[in-house]
């Protein structure tokens, strides 16, 4: 099976700073993942459409979905990560990362939280972790402290744009617990930005019984970043 991670900037086009669902739905079919975590994507009633931005995705190209608010933008709705499967979701939920005291040395806080499902796929059930990482240590800090309390050792998969790149102290403990799937990666390693990349802050890391195969982020950019995808073996 494939399996991907995608920062979409709420399906916003890097080129013309619009909303084009076409654009996205065809980058994603290009793709053909079986799974797809989404971060930066808005729920119902945004001021981007009146229903859940992953669902009008998933209508288009026949997958199930699932939206885990993190926050309530003002004037926007609500934001936060998304699930893409040709699956079954078993179950979902947000579980909200805490927010940090906020200090004057860092700016840009944004409340984030972890998308944590459960999917039915022909081996049985699957525990996936999307998320998205705060731009600050403290804000980061919080985020790994809430996701080894999700971390399981058997057929478990974080993925999500993390906001370090991967020389940072903050994947170390993950690392300790889960495999890193980059070291699968034979070129194009950077997936920000993504018209010429100069870094990565994408990740997908398997529980250590999950074959990974093959990685690739391939040069698609229609988001700012660009997508991660992955081929497994679960049994």
């Amino acid at each position: 099976m494939k399996l991907a991670t995608f920062n979409v900037r709420h399906f916003c086009r890097f080129d013309t700073n619009k909303v084009d669902y076409d654009s996205f739905a065809d980058a994603i079919r290009s793709i053909d993942a079986d799974i797809m975590g989404i971060n930066e994507s808005f729920g119902q009633e945004s001021i981007f459409a009146e229903l859940p931005q992953a669902r009008i995705i998933a209508e288009k190209l026949g997958y199930h979905w699932y939206f885990a608010p993190a926050l309530h933008v003002s004037g926007m709705g609500l934001y936060g990560n998304s699930l893409l499967s040709r699956y079954p979701i078993l179950n979902a939920r947000s579980v909200p990362i805490p927010d940090p005291i906020r200090l004057p040395q860092y700016k840009h806080y944004e409340t984030r939280c972890v998308l944590l499902a459960e999917v039915e796929i022909e081996a049985g059930p699957l525990t996936l972790a999307v998320t998205h990482f705060g731009l600050n240590p403290d804000e980061q800090q919080m985020a790994l402290q809430t996701v080894q309390s999700l971390i399981r050792t058997e057929r478990f998969i974080l993925m999500g744009d993390l906001n370090v790149t991967p020389e940072n102290s903050i994947l170390v403990p993950i690392r300790e617990r889960l495999y890193d799937t980059a070291e699968k990666l034979k070129e194009g390693t950077l997936s920000f930005p993504s018209d010429h990349p100069d870094r990565k802050i994408d990740y997908i890391f398997v529980s250590h019984d999950i074959d990974v195969s093959d990685a690739d982020i391939p040069a698609i950019t229609v988001s700012d970043h660009r997508p991660y995808i992955l081929s497994l073996t679960l049994s």
